[in-house]
């Protein structure tokens, strides 16, 4: 099999209306109709639902007090617009933080999230928040995981990476299967 990835000069959300077309056009050559969008406070949710019409748009928020405690950074506004044009909006605790963070925070030490997460940033932290949000979208029973979707991420703000994934649970994180990069920047 033959496929075409894209390598972008410089990473960030400069990228993400490439990204998106990119996504729509291998989620209709590959038939594959959940697409997972990273989205902080919303704005490149927004986007994907406008450019992926017709295919199902999953957004993947930080958890509630990622930042600071009892607030959410995915702003209701754009909830609201990402609803309205019939995408979900899955906000839950990170697969490779939450208590990882706590035990990094309190005691200063390393724990398997992070050098899980550390290891995929070598391909970029794209690759990284794709794979983690695959994991909490099955855990979240939002995909299947015998079914391949297309995972949307970036570095810093928007996209600039998209993966084709097989899914898995957190507790088969290992089968977790990068089908395709479609698109990354070139570091």
């Amino acid at each position: 099999m033959e496929a075409k990835t894209v390598y972008f000069d410089h990473p960030g959300g400069e990228n993400t209306d490439e990204v998106l077309r990119i996504t729509k056009l291998r989620a209709e050559e590959l038939g594959i109709q959940t697409i997972l969008v990273a989205s902080t406070k919303g704005d490149t949710a927004v986007s994907a639902t406008e450019v992926l019409k017709g295919l199902r748009v999953i957004a993947v928020s930080h958890s509630a007090g990622f930042r600071v405690p009892d607030t959410q950074e995915f702003t209701e506004e754009n909830r609201a617009k990402v609803v309205s044009a019939g995408g979900i909006v899955l906000t839950t605790t990170h697969t490779f933080s939450g208590i990882d963070r706590a035990m990094r925070n309190k005691f200063d030490t390393a724990s398997i999230g992070d050098i899980i997460a550390s290891t995929l940033r070598v391909f970029g932290e794209g690759t990284k928040v794709a794979c983690e949000m695959a994991v909490m979208a099955a855990d979240g029973g939002l995909v299947r995981t015998d079914e391949d979707i297309i995972a949307v991420a970036g570095t810093g703000r928007g996209a600039d990476t998209a993966l084709v994934l097989k899914p898995v649970n957190s507790q088969n994180f290992f089968a977790l299967k990068i089908r395709e990069v479609l698109c990354k920047p070139h570091f």
